[in-house]
């Protein structure tokens, strides 16, 4: 190399015949790429600087998988759970103890409070119109798998509770108003016509298809108000103020006017308000601080725990507040997947 670097310096004329370039130097063949060959690697460069892209992966996508399937179990496990429901309003039914002889238990709401017919109607309608803006916030949120599944195993979980609370201590019924259909006893055959019946009318008094007494703790209305309202709000922009408070309104106001309406004795209301919110809170506070799922703590000891693990093991972060079309035109299918290519191709043929 030596010797080379001699040659360059004590012949500089030769090596600027050689190349042919401007003077203004001595250059060195050996140092120095041929001109042509810079020049099409200075082609090569321009043409190519303008459409070199690298993507990465979107790791909030990947933090935040779909997985429709569990979604469909816990569909699944709160049908279950709502039929079974049902058929506890039937056998609970078959308990409660006639009026007469078993006169409603003291309340003090109602002591201070009468009976307004229609008040009953404004919950359920109330509730209707809850459920159904859930419904279409839910079909438009972005990660609305995730959402449902929360969802159907909270209120699963609710309803379940709900039947155990119902058959281990009937209550009379909460006021003389109230009339019961007759008690079937042994007839199976009309106590399961009683439950499609009761499923037929989703349970509600304005379709006619609740005519049975004994399901009073504690209030399942309560729990989808209040289940409903809460989950409109924290899958919403917090900005939203007014959207909240308008909901909050409807809870508020349904919930009240099933006391107003002597449907429910107060306990009843306050123990589904309680387990409601509650079971609500733990299930996120769970699912939105990480640290909880890995190290032990008493929100680990719920019977759930395993369940919870199994729904939320892929969920590695807080979902966000994301909305988007729930179906997109034209279908992923049919768009042409050269598009993203297009730019790439035309440099090649270039």
């Amino acid at each position: 190399m030596a010797s080379v670097d001699h040659q360059c310096k004590q012949h500089p004329t030769d090596a600027h015949k050689h190349d042919g370039s401007s003077p203004g130097g001595p250059v060195c063949p050996v140092h120095s790429p041929a001109p042509e060959e810079a020049k099409r690697t200075r082609k090569a460069l321009g043409r190519h600087r303008d459409y070199v892209k690298i993507s990465l992966p979107d790791g909030r996508a990947n933090r935040l998988p779909m997985e429709w399937w569990k979604t469909l179990i816990t569909f699944m496990y709160a049908a279950f759970n709502l039929v079974l429901t049902t058929v506890m309003i039937t056998v609970v039914h078959e308990r409660v103890p006639a009026k007469e002889s078993s006169p409603p238990l003291p309340d003090k709401f109602f002591d201070y409070i009468d009976r307004v017919k229609w008040a009953f109607t404004v919950t359920e309608v109330n509730g209707m119109v809850l459920v159904g803006i859930w419904s279409l916030q839910w079909l438009f949120h972005k990660y609305r798998a995730i959402l449902g599944r929360r969802f159907f195993f909270l209120m699963g979980t609710l309803y379940l509770y709900r039947c155990v609370t119902m058959y281990i201590t009937t209550l009379p019924v909460p006021s003389m108003h109230m009339t019961c259909a007759p008690k079937l006893y042994g007839d199976s055959q009309a106590k399961l016509q009683r439950v499609l019946q009761l499923i037929s009318g989703a349970g509600l008094s304005i379709t006619g298809s609740h005519i049975m007494c004994g399901d009073f703790l504690y209030s399942g209305h309560t729990v989808m108000l209040t289940l409903t309202y809460l989950f409109i709000k924290e899958y919403s922009p917090r900005s939203f103020w007014w959207y909240h408070l308008l909901c909050w309104l409807l809870a508020a106001v349904g919930v009240v006017c099933i006391l107003v309406a002597h449907e429910h004795y107060s306990v009843d209301v306050v123990v589904g308000y309680f387990i409601t919110s509650r079971l609500f809170y733990w299930y996120h506070t769970m699912a939105n601080v990480q640290v909880l799922r890995s190290s032990p703590n008493y929100l680990t000891h719920t019977w759930w725990n395993p369940i919870f693990n199994f729904l939320e093991r892929n969920v590695q972060t807080q979902v966000p507040c994301s909305f988007c079309w729930p179906v997109t035109w034209p279908p992923a299918c049919l768009k042409n997947p050269c598009k993203k290519y297009s730019m790439v191709n035309s440099v090649r043929e270039e």
